[in-house]
């Protein structure tokens, strides 16, 4: 989440296959990822005792660096989600901690969060039209406004889920509610604390 020098390649190596082994239970899964049509080598490394931090160029070719939850869950995603999120993008508004601790990193086609920095608690990625109906700016009652809360902050709260897709329905779970969209029909739905909203999109 923060930007570093770039390590020196006996210690990415190193550590690399430390954590791929770690992360995937010695499976043979590596950490490399097509993107955007692109190849991008995320490189994990140990931090620190019990901590892991993803390494790799984002957007722009800017190093980015994940570390805690974030990192957990980007190692651990699949091909086709490495694939869903393509690029991370770089600067503040694009990685860091919310006033709620709530951390994240924006990537080119969704969002990795977590309610906190510690390595322990789950991350989920968030894509396609579940997020864009989740970044709709809101009242307190769910409802689209030009002025209100969105994301982790809005109405719908903290992700509780990773996108699951059920036949055509992709759905999300929030702290607050969840949505869904149906990609045979197009049709986003919204639910705020047991209330159906209009989905704003």
């Amino acid at each position: 989440m923060r930007n570093l020098a770039r390590r020196r390649t006996a210690r990415i190596v190193a550590g690399l296959g430390a954590i791929a082994l770690i992360a995937t239970g010695c499976g043979g899964d590596d950490v490399s990822t097509t993107a955007a049509e692109s190849t991008t080598s995320a490189a994990a490394t140990t931090a620190a005792p019990g901590t892991i931090e993803v390494t790799m160029n984002g957007v722009a070719d800017r190093e980015v660096t994940m570390t805690g939850p974030i990192a957990v869950r980007y190692s651990t995603a699949t091909a086709e989600e490495k694939k869903i999120l393509g690029l991370p993008l770089t600067g503040s508004r694009n990685a860091g901690t919310r006033d709620s601790g709530v951390v994240y990193q924006q990537f080119q086609g969704g969002v990795i969060t977590a309610r906190n920095a510690k390595a322990d608690t789950p991350a989920y990625l968030t894509w396609g039209k579940i997020r864009e109906a989740w970044n709709v700016e809101r009242d307190a009652d769910g409802k689209p406004v030009v002025v209100g809360s969105n994301g982790s902050a809005g109405p719908l709260g903290p992700v509780n889920s990773d996108v699951t897709t059920t036949g055509t329905v992709q759905k999300a779970t929030f702290e607050h509610g969840e949505v869904t969209h149906d990609t045979a029909t197009g049709e986003v739905t919204v639910t705020v604390n047991g209330k159906q909203v209009p989905a704003g999109l």
